[in-house]
This record gives structure tokens, sequence and C-alpha cells, in this order.
């Protein structure tokens, strides 16, 4: 898989966080690309949910 795959797939994934979970901004979501537990700190700032409750969501 080359780097336009790969990215074509991040925004499809970035997509569906944006509308699954609306309250996070831009730069939240792309913490998700590299620092995946950053994300799920931001997730549990905004949400109150845990890793795992978001990782099956």
């Amino acid at each position: 898989m080359n780097k336009e795959q790969t990215d074509g797939l991040f925004e499809q994934v970035k997509g569906g966080i944006k509308s699954t979970w609306g309250k996070l901004t831009d730069d939240d979501i792309m913490m998700y690309n590299g620092q995946r537990e950053k994300f799920f700190g931001k997730v549990k700032e905004h949400y109150g949910l845990a890793k795992e409750e978001t990782e099956k969501k």
C-alpha cells in the first residue's frame, strides 16, 4: 500500500470519526493518525467514555 492509498483510507476513517464524534476538532482527529492514546483521551474528555466503549463505537 502506498502513501496515497493510506492517506485516502485515513480520510475515510476521519469522515466516520466526524460523523460519530461531532464534538472533536480536526486537530483531535489528527491525533488518531499517530497518537491513538491521546485521541482516546480527547474522546474521554469530550464525552466521558472509557477507551473500551470508544473502540466499540
